[in-house]
């Protein structure tokens, strides 16, 4: 996978979500993810009705995208930047040797420093992945 860099997106089903079998956009935020050990992703839902009432009390911690912006997304779409993944190379190559991964066009990088400035301002995502994108 030697497609990685800090705006790649991919589409897969991971069990951290509910229901764990559907599919969801992932996005990388490393500044250099080849040379990391972990990924740090943050994931879009098309709920974002649903997004905004639960992140109310964490104003700037979400980020939407249009469909304008991003041309996969279909539709609006927001990331509740509350939530960070972190998945390691070798999880997405299994993945996606066993074809449970398909890559998406690149975010753009405009798209992906307000992502980071809104994980940045969250006080509920762990310190250490926090000081990532500082």
């Amino acid at each position: 996978m030697n497609t990685i860099s800090v705006h790649s997106v991919y589409y897969f089903a991971d069990s951290c979500l509910d229901p764990a079998t559907d599919s969801h956009y992932f996005i990388v935020l490393n500044s250099n993810p080849l040379a990391d050990t972990v990924l740090y992703l943050v994931c879009a839902s098309s709920q974002v009705e649903k997004v905004r009432r639960m992140r109310q009390i964490h104003p700037g911690t979400t980020v939407e995208i249009d469909p304008n912006t991003y041309n996969d997304f279909r539709v609006l779409s927001i990331v509740d930047c509350n939530v960070v993944f972190e998945k390691s190379i070798t999880e997405l190559v299994q993945k996606h040797d066993r074809g449970q991964l398909r890559f998406k066009a690149d975010m753009p990088m405009n798209v992906i420093e307000r992502l980071r400035a809104a994980v940045i301002e969250s006080v509920v995502v762990e310190d250490y992945i926090r000081d990532k994108f500082i």
